[in-house]
């Protein structure tokens, strides 16, 4: 029983933690600004016409957002069976990009609003999207499929203890692991570079839309491109703040110049 413990303990807190406030918690201690992407959807273009259902959509989810440390950085809407594939939501792929943009939860008014499909949402975690329900913040990524995350939820926590363990072993001053212990240094290196890579392209794919459209305001140094982008409130893949040398990156690997 005392296995289950550090699972059960994790599951409970991320839901304490998710589901009825409307700012993240690092620990469940210190609270940090929120984000979200609004995404609406009706299934017909006569209810996309008449309105109705989307203002009703987004009054739920104001409603829910109202009074909280919180940014709706960007709302989209779509008219489509929510039974489509991805390619088939244009708007879907965009919010869950600007989510990626701007590590920002994306909130819908309804469950059925985003999917009903159990394994789609929880393909969500993976791309790195967390999402809330404005009408029932109890559902989320941990409650749809909560068997089926505690493995993962106490990978995670392992995860945090090592990194936590690291960490204070590093302030002391002292050596993190035993080389003598490690094989294949050389392709571990190599692998993580190109994981890296791998991300850091990802990124700048992502965000192509945005500093292209800076660019075409007439914004031609990588100084007014990192004030421009910093002004969006749209952070470096590493979370901080844009510098010229950081822009000069992304422009590379998206073959444009400044």
């Amino acid at each position: 029983m005392t296995e289950n413990r550090p699972v059960l303990t994790l599951i409970f807190q991320n839901i304490w933690c998710n589901t009825s406030f409307d700012v993240r918690r690092k620990g469940c201690g210190r609270v940090v600004k929120s984000r979200f992407v609004a995404l609406y959807r009706v299934s017909t273009q006569r209810q996309g016409r008449s309105g109705l259902g989307l203002e009703g959509q987004r009054e739920e989810v104001l409603s829910y957002l109202n009074g909280g440390q919180w940014e709706l950085v960007a709302e989209f809407t779509e008219t489509v069976s929510g039974a489509k594939l991805d390619d088939e939501r244009p708007e879907l792929a965009a919010a869950i990009q600007a989510c990626r943009i701007h590590k920002a939860k994306l909130i819908v008014s309804r469950l059925d609003r985003l999917s009903r499909d159990a394994a789609w949402l929880l393909g969500l975690e993976r791309r790195g999207i967390d999402f809330v329900v404005a009408s029932c913040p109890s559902v989320n990524r941990m409650t749809i499929g909560v068997l089926a995350l505690a493995a993962e939820e106490e990978r995670r926590a392992v995860s945090i203890r090592t990194k936590a363990a690291l960490a204070a072993r590093r302030r002391r001053g002292l050596p993190l692991g035993n080389p003598a212990n490690l094989s294949n240094q050389a392709t571990g290196r190599i692998n993580g570079a190109k994981a890296n890579k791998a991300k850091a392209v990802e990124f700048a794919s992502d965000i192509r839309p945005v500093v292209e459209q800076i660019m075409g305001t007439g914004a031609t140094s990588l100084h007014t491109i990192a004030a421009a982008l910093n002004a969006k409130n749209i952070p470096t893949r590493g979370g901080s703040a844009w510098r010229p040398v950081q822009v000069a990156r992304v422009l590379e690997r998206l073959g444009l110049r400044a």
